[in-house]
């Protein structure tokens, strides 16, 4: 088992459209965080709005926060300072009847997870004309 430490950013939204919230996503990605997402809600006076989550490391914090600034309506961000734990993580290579797929073993104590990775299974899909889900299948 192994922590870390994650900050988490928040800031709700009003007045930005669909099409900036979701580039402000794909620049979060570019720059490395861990997780970015935003949830549906309603502030005062009813008005539908977004709240803007991002999980980063701490030396992605600045990073994180300028992107957020720059590409949203965004004047003022909460930030926590978080534990987190993660299982142990081994890479590994799963055979399926189209081929092999790169994946992840998670442990944790007696519990045991593998799962592929997607982009490599979309691949693989891709290459074998099937439905992803077949990956999925092994």
């Amino acid at each position: 088992m192994a922590k870390d430490k994650i900050i988490l950013l928040e800031t709700n939204i009003d007045d930005c459209s669909g099409e900036v919230l979701g580039y402000t996503l794909e620049k979060l990605f570019d720059a490395g965080v861990k997780d970015a997402w935003f949830s549906p809600i309603y502030m005062k006076k009813s008005r539908p709005a977004y709240a803007l989550s991002v999980m980063c490391k701490p030396e992605q914090e600045e990073d994180a926060i300028k992107i957020i600034f720059k590409h949203t309506s965004a004047v003022g961000l909460r930030r926590s300072e978080m534990d987190r734990i993660i299982m142990d993580r081994e890479p590994c290579t799963v055979e399926t009847k189209y081929g092999p797929v790169s994946a992840n073993h998670f442990t944790y104590g007696d519990i045991e997870k593998t799962s592929l990775e997607y982009s490599n299974a979309k691949a693989l899909a891709d290459k074998m004309d099937v439905s992803i889900n077949e990956i999925y299948k092994n």
